[in-house]
């Protein structure tokens, strides 16, 4: 079992910035690929960007890529995922998610098998 605990969500004007983390614990992490979702109000849980165990590999949603970056440290079992430039669009409660290594990076909810309870991004105009 492999358990994910975020943090780093809170309010923010637009235009400005917030990082969030992921901590991981359970079984080899490390060997794990981690992802970052998020859900908005009325909305289905969306891709925002996914990285490999090794973080040489990673993938993007359209709407973050130049404005999101997502990294880990595998010596701390943690994921990050820097968001600049926020819009009111990035509202939303953001997942973590892991799942064991693949060849090709996941980009569907299904495709992950552990989540955390989530952490909420609200930008204000």
């Amino acid at each position: 079992q492999v358990q994910v605990v975020e943090s780093g969500g809170g309010l923010v004007q637009a235009g400005g910035s917030l990082r969030l983390s992921c901590a991981a614990s359970g079984r080899t992490v490390s060997s794990y690929t981690m992802g970052w979702f998020r859900q908005a109000p009325g909305k289905e849980r969306e891709f925002v960007a996914a990285i490999s165990w090794s973080g040489g590999s990673t993938s993007y949603a359209d709407s973050v890529k130049g404005r999101f970056t997502i990294a880990r440290d595998n010596a701390k079992n943690t994921a990050y995922l820097q968001m600049n430039r926020l819009k009111t669009e990035d509202t939303a409660v953001y997942y973590c998610a892991a799942r064991e290594a693949s060849f090709y990076i996941p980009v569907f909810v299904r495709d992950y098998d552990y989540w955390g309870q989530g952490t909420q991004v609200t930008v204000s105009s």
